[in-house]
């Protein structure tokens, strides 16, 4: 049983929602309950796309420092990687993914807004890499999924300071994909999910995983991959009788 996030489906979309009053801080906890949760909808059929959120207010000022700061070493190095398979967990997803971003995406929280394929945004969010406010580093692959967006330059400034930014500012830099009123960010996010309830499971998940390896694999491993992916699906499409 999962006490701070939860799956609600309906109508092909499942909605994993990070419910940890009042700021939605990440602890380890969360961070398991999230794989937990990730896990759920990746392997149910019934689910095409996922909305990840955390509630109307806010999606997360990241983590829990209070927490963090009564850690051994050995127990921050477990909180690391709980982190880290938890965002893995969200961006490896065989479905598309979306962020419904509300209030604050701080710290971790941008992190794990950064995991999804798509973000949508109220226009009036603060975001920021906060970590370094904390003496830390963003953590999870934070960093590098921020360069990826943002280019060398920009997530540098943007860690170096810890500063907040706002929506419009996300916006230039990539951050987000869609800024919209802040009553409207989920309704957003089902409208952007919706569009693919009826696309073919395996295709989707094929070309989101082909995608991916632009930017974590070797040329030549992101060939084979991709020429294995392709007959794979190419043998579903046929079907039965289907072929020649």
């Amino acid at each position: 049983m999962r006490e701070f996030v939860g799956v609600v489906a309906d109508e092909g979309l499942a909605t994993l929602v990070v419910s940890r009053p009042p700021t939605n801080a990440m602890t380890r906890q969360v961070y398991r309950e999230i794989v937990s949760a990730a896990d759920e909808v990746g392997r149910r059929e019934d689910v095409a796309a996922v909305i990840l959120f955390g509630g109307h207010e806010i999606f997360s000022a990241g983590d829990d420092m209070p927490e963090l700061r009564t850690l051994t070493a050995a127990e921050a190095d477990t909180a690391a990687r709980v982190r880290r398979e938890a965002i893995d967990a969200v961006g490896a997803l065989p479905k598309p993914t979306v962020a419904a971003i509300t209030g604050y995406a701080l710290g971790a929280g941008l992190t794990l807004a950064l995991a999804a394929d798509w973000r949508v945004s109220g226009d009036n969010v603060k975001f920021g890499a906060t970590e370094i406010l904390a003496g830390l580093i963003p953590g999870g692959g934070g960093m590098a999924r921020l360069t990826q967006v943002a280019g060398p330059s920009r997530a540098k400034e943007l860690v170096f300071s810890g500063r907040f930014f706002d929506a419009e500012e996300a916006f230039e830099l990539g951050l987000i994909d869609d800024m919209v009123a802040p009553d409207d960010v989920y309704d957003a996010a089902v409208g952007w999910a919706r569009r693919f309830v009826d696309s073919p499971p395996l295709a989707l998940a094929a070309a989101k995983a082909s995608i991916n390896d632009v930017l974590e694999l070797e040329p030549a491993q992101r060939a084979a991959a991709e020429r294995r992916r392709y007959v794979e699906v190419f043998a579903q499409s046929q079907g039965p009788g289907r072929g020649g």
